[in-house]
């Protein structure tokens, strides 16, 4: 009867570990990331990130896995001073020409200017969906969280606890939604002074590098993308640890949806589903459904 009980108990540990090892990775950046490019521009220790750009490289990170639906977050100090024409980056990608992709870019602007928070989502290899906000704090003097929670329901887009903006599932009235591919979390700094600053008119000042940016604390709770299959298991509403699945993360509670408003009234400068010049007046179908 001992010898039963232990063997039974050891069957939990492991299907609990196994659990945990499936939703949750660790604040170790060297554990968890590998160099994609700027080896020489990158510092990895534990918890904390050093991301450098200079006239000869800039630097990239992504992780050894790939995750279907959860939450991935991480605190993030921006280039401070002149920043023009560098883009920091951190955002969830799958491959190939079809991928899905869902982004935080963070435009560098000159001394005194606020930077852009941008936000895009491809589904299918289908992006141009992008908003833009001015940041209601100052990101460089010191760290702020910044999150991207995407479940079967709805992908949100999360600075400090507070949701910014929301682009929900509507694939089943022919609108692509990201839920049948893995995508692997990257971060990078990289010049980008083509575009990024005042659509290119300002450019990088390389007399002020090394410019750098910092992370810490990077946590995915999010299931682990195990091929095809994963399709099904990680959209699976009876499965305990899909967490994400629950009712209560299919829409924002009134008090977030109060401070996401308060957010997109006085902080967003641009909005794809109100660019008719751009679409010429064919706006994508989703600008005419409810997101929030």
């Amino acid at each position: 009867m001992a010898g039963l009980r232990a063997k039974t108990l050891m069957f939990i540990l492991v299907a609990a570990l196994a659990t945990l090892d499936r939703t949750f990775v660790e604040a170790d950046f060297k554990k968890n990331m590998i160099v994609t490019w700027g080896k020489d521009h990158i510092g990895m220790t534990g918890d904390n990130l050093r991301l450098v750009l200079d006239k000869s490289a800039g630097s990239a990170i992504r992780s050894k896995v790939a995750h279907l639906f959860g939450s991935v977050e991480m605190l993030i100090k921006l280039v401070p001073g002149n920043s023009a024409g560098t883009v920091a980056a951190y955002y969830l990608s799958s491959t190939g020409s079809a991928h899905d992709e869902i982004d935080f870019e963070f435009l560098g602007n000159a001394t005194g200017q606020p930077y852009t928070i941008h936000t895009n989502i491809f589904a299918q290899g289908q992006g141009n969906r992008e908003q833009q906000f001015r940041p209601w704090f100052n990101p460089t003097t010191g760290f702020h969280n910044y999150t991207i929670h995407w479940n079967p329901s709805e992908v949100v887009w999360f600075v400090d606890g507070t949701p910014i903006r929301v682009f929900r599932n509507y694939e089943k009235e022919g609108i692509a939604y990201p839920n049948k591919q893995g995508m692997k979390v990257f971060a990078s700094l990289w010049n980008a002074d083509d575009w990024a600053t005042q659509g290119g008119r300002v450019k990088t000042n390389w007399t002020l590098a090394p410019f750098v940016a910092e992370g810490r604390r990077y946590k995915a709770r999010a299931c682990l993308w195990q091929g095809p299959v994963s399709i099904k298991q990680c959209a699976d509403k009876t499965v305990r640890s899909n967490w994400w699945t629950s009712p209560s993360f299919s829409q924002l509670t009134p008090s977030q949806l109060t401070r996401m408003q308060k957010i997109r009234d006085g902080f967003m400068i641009y909005d794809y589903c109100k660019d008719t010049n751009r679409f010429k007046g064919v706006m994508p179908p989703e600008c005419s459904k409810r997101q929030f």
